[in-house]
Formats: structure tokens, sequence, C-alpha cells
């Protein structure tokens, strides 16, 4: 699959907040098909961001917030630079205050996708 394809990166991400628990850029990828590899971590954080767009344009829950580091269960760098004005987040990007704040929003797609699934 596509890193650059929105609908099946969306898929996974999906999947991933009805089940109730982040990927690892590296789990994405190789969902994907892919190794992890810089070059295809920040292609896959360009669909990541187009996601969350049209997701804003539907009133959805954002869902890159639920792709994280694998060292540290938080977003990378693109994802902090890509919405602290969203959130009004000045703090560190790592540490006590980010990670209320990635579990908040965690939360909230995990809550939102869960009553959507059918079944």
């Amino acid at each position: 699959m596509s890193i650059a394809d929105p609908a099946a990166v969306r898929e996974h991400l999906l999947i991933a907040a009805t089940a109730g628990h982040p990927l690892t850029y590296s789990e994405l990828l190789e969902r994907l098909g892919h190794a992890f590899t810089r070059p295809k971590m920040r292609a896959l954080c360009k669909t990541l961001s187009a996601i969350d767009e049209a997701a804003e344009t539907d009133g959805e829950p954002e869902l890159a917030v639920l792709v994280v580091r694998e060292s540290d269960g938080l977003p990378g760098q693109g994802w902090w630079t890509g919405s602290w004005e969203k959130h009004r987040f000045t703090g560190e990007w790592t540490g006590p205050e980010a990670r209320r704040l990635i579990e908040r929003l965690q939360r909230e797609a995990f809550r939102y996708w869960q009553e959507r699934a059918p079944g």
C-alpha cells in the first residue's frame, strides 16, 4: 500500500482507534508494507497531516495523534510543529504535560471511533 494514499493509511488508523491503542511509526509503516526509514516516515507524516485536515473538516477527532515514537509513546516533531497552535500547547514535546495532552487526544479518538464501530 502506498504511504501517500490517505484512504489506506486512514483505514489502519481507524482500526487502531477502534481497538483503543496507538501505533508506532514502525508498526504503521510495516502494516503498509514498508520498512522504517526516515524518508518513508517523513512521507507518512505528510499523509497523516492530510488525514487530519480532512477529519477536521468532517468534524472528526484527529487521528495522526495515534502514531507515536516507540521510544516514548509520543508523536514526533512533525506532529507537534503542525498542531501546537491548534492545541495552544507551548510546553516541551516530551514529559508529563505532553503526555497528558496526547493521552487526552487519543482517548477522544478512541471513544469517537469505538462508538461508531459496527456490531
